[in-house]
């Protein structure tokens, strides 16, 4: 498996992460405080989370069918960017089972 594949998958994981809890932050903000402005904010985060949480569902079912993971683990890793924070956790579990799998590709030109 190639580094470029869990390394895309790392950085959707970030974004949709980072953007999941700003949602969040902003859906508390405009529903628990009533704070002006808090809903043209909500919306826009919402949209951007949407659109790039389906880029992350492609990245990590690639990234899960090379690392040939159970449907059952396949899910988990796809679902980790439905619940606030949880993106962070499951990138850094799965980055540390998969490093030492992915292929440098300096070593494979050094190896040639």
């Amino acid at each position: 498996m190639k580094k470029s594949v869990l390394t895309r998958y790392r950085v959707m994981a970030y974004v949709t992460g980072v953007l999941l809890v700003l949602l969040t932050l902003g859906v508390i903000a405009k529903y628990g405080l009533h704070i002006d402005g808090a809903d043209k904010f909500t919306t826009f985060v919402g949209i951007a989370h949407g659109w790039l949480y389906v880029v992350y569902l492609v990245f990590a079912f690639d990234l899960g069918s090379k690392a040939k993971w159970p449907v059952g683990k396949q899910l988990w890793v796809l679902l980790a960017g439905t619940v606030p924070t949880a993106a962070f956790f499951v990138e850094r579990k799965v980055s540390r089972e998969l490093e030492g799998r992915v292929a440098d590709p300096a070593a494979a030109v050094a190896e040639a």
